[in-house]
């Protein structure tokens, strides 16, 4: 199927009236900065043809499935083989564990990986993100975290449950936000996803589709708005956040789910075949309402970090987007050596990005996510 290429493009206002249309609260001063992200993955980590032997799939289609997703190694906490050799999959209260304690032990690493590259102690956190879509838990990872890390038991804290891919970045809104109103306070988003604790192994193409692509990883991001005149961590400059836009394609609203499979008596994810099309289809509207907010134009963004979805996820947004495989560098990469990370994929290309040391002071950067809802979320950034 060729990718559609959306040509329809609002009619933008009057430069004069976009820059009056950006709102107050993004005035400079009150902008939040993201000042350091921290990413960790689990020890065990398998090639695309080493899973396929360990998941002893033989289906030819499902095969090349795996080989052709652009993918060439992941992260995952698969069940260790019995005496024969086999694995035997984990049921559902087993899958749950594995959730929170692969997903405790991993946030926990990037929240500290976070802080020490921001040079700010555990105490000077101030509020709490934690985001992720591939398990259930009461009381969340953020009680969880707080515990573990020994956190002021008085941090603001919040759990963003079952969004999907896209929820880093709609957190991400949330928590410069909480930044916005809270001058010179730190605040730290985790992104916590252990995909391995929502797989379902019963050979069909549906489930074979989302086996190929996840894998587990977690990611953190500290935030401060104002009470600092400096806009440096050691050695970088940090960018402020600028603005958002989301765009839901509520047409295409069963498009990506995770829902109950009653034949297999377990939850499992569902993706449209046609979804990266529909994706493709609305990256262009999207992309230039966020643009348009701050009177901006396509040229004048330096760097995209795009959601690292699948293979043709990210060539339907290049394509519709008249983006380079150069342009999308961190994002292709991320998804050939960890797969889909699901909402933290964003900041693993982030942190490439801070790796190259490329980016220049007043360079504009986009952030782009895309999720269940069908969703797509973007984020506009200056350095």
């Amino acid at each position: 199927m060729d990718v559609p290429v959306s040509t329809a493009t609002a009619p933008l206002p009057h430069p004069g009236l976009l820059r009056a249309a950006t709102p107050p609260a993004l005035e400079t001063h009150h902008m939040a900065r993201v000042l350091a992200v921290g990413t960790a993955v689990p020890s065990t980590g398998y090639t695309q043809r080493e899973l396929l032997d360990i998941l002893d799939v033989r289906d030819p289609r499902i095969r090349s499935v795996y080989l052709n997703s652009a993918i060439e190694r992941r992260f995952l906490t698969l069940p260790e083989p019995g005496p024969d050799g086999t694995r035997v999959m984990e049921n559902t209260g087993q899958l749950l564990a594995k959730h929170r304690q692969q997903g405790v032990a991993m946030g926990v690493r990037a929240v500290h990986e976070c802080l020490k590259q921001t040079g700010a102690d555990l105490s000077d956190v101030r509020y709490l993100c934690c985001v992720t879509s591939t398990g259930f838990l009461t009381p969340g990872f953020s009680a969880l975290l707080i515990r573990e890390l020994g956190l002021d038991r008085h941090v603001s804290r919040a759990d963003v449950v079952g969004m999907g891919c896209n929820a880093g970045l709609n957190s991400l809104n949330v928590v410069a936000g909480w930044a916005r109103s809270n001058p010179g306070e730190l605040a730290v988003m985790v992104c916590i996803e252990a995909c391995s604790a929502a797989y379902v192994f019963d050979g069909t193409m549906r489930t074979s589709v989302v086996n190929s692509l996840f894998g587990d990883g977690s990611a953190a991001v500290a935030l401060v708005a104002g009470g600092r005149d400096d806009d440096t961590v050691p050695h970088r400059t940090t960018p402020r956040i600028v603005d958002f836009t989301s765009c839901i394609i509520t047409e295409a609203v069963d498009a990506m789910r995770y829902d109950w499979d009653s034949t297999q008596n377990g939850f499992s994810f569902y993706l449209d075949p046609d979804i990266p099309y529909v994706v493709g289809a609305h990256a262009r509207a999207t992309v230039d309402r966020l643009l348009g907010r701050s009177g901006l134009r396509q040229d004048d963004i330096a760097h995209w970090l795009v959601h690292s979805g699948g293979k043709k996820v990210i060539d339907a947004v290049g394509v519709n987007l008249g983006l380079t495989r150069y342009d999308l560098r961190h994002t292709i990469s991320v998804l050939r050596d960890y797969g889909n990370l699901s909402s933290g994929s964003f900041l693993f290309s982030y942190e490439r990005l801070l790796r190259e040391a490329t980016v220049r002071p007043g360079e504009y950067g986009v952030f782009m996510t895309m999720g269940p809802g069908s969703t797509i979320e973007t984020a506009l950034v200056r350095w």
